[in-house]
């Protein structure tokens, strides 16, 4: 008779203490708050939460570089649109060659990314290219 009684007692104890954990008090206004910092900090410079990666190919027999990025938003509130990529081109002794901007009109929306293609007529012995993002304009909600 004393198991089932200190059995059902430990259930009891295990199910009142649990309770009061799982419920967690949410402050939507210091959340709120906290949000609209954010968004003033995105806002203001969006370089950086902007980042360029990529791959370059030249192709010998028609002279031309091809670059295959993709750029990355690292901010959880805004979206950007109108990014600026610079492209500098270099030679195998690391003096810059050539140069190209691209204007990418996508938005990129927060914690995402979108990938682009540039391609140029480069001079002969261009053997890296290196990329920057130089600006980026706020997408207005």
């Amino acid at each position: 008779m004393p198991k089932p009684f200190f059995l059902l007692l430990l259930v009891c104890a295990t199910i009142f203490s649990c309770k009061g954990k799982n419920e967690k008090n949410f402050d939507i206004v210091n959340y709120e708050k906290t949000k609209e910092t954010l968004a003033d900090k995105e806002k203001s410079s969006p370089l950086s939460f902007l980042k360029v990666t990529g791959t370059d190919k030249r192709k010998w027999l028609f002279g031309t570089t091809v670059y295959k990025g993709t750029i990355h938003n690292k901010a959880t509130v805004c979206a950007y649109k109108d990014v600026r990529v610079k492209l500098l081109y270099f030679n195998t002794a690391g003096v810059l060659v050539a140069n190209h901007e691209e204007l990418l009109d996508d938005v990129v929306s927060p914690n995402s990314e979108i990938d682009f293609k540039a391609k140029y007529h480069t001079p002969k012995g261009t053997d890296s290219v290196s990329a920057y993002i130089m600006s980026a304009k706020v997408v207005k909600e």
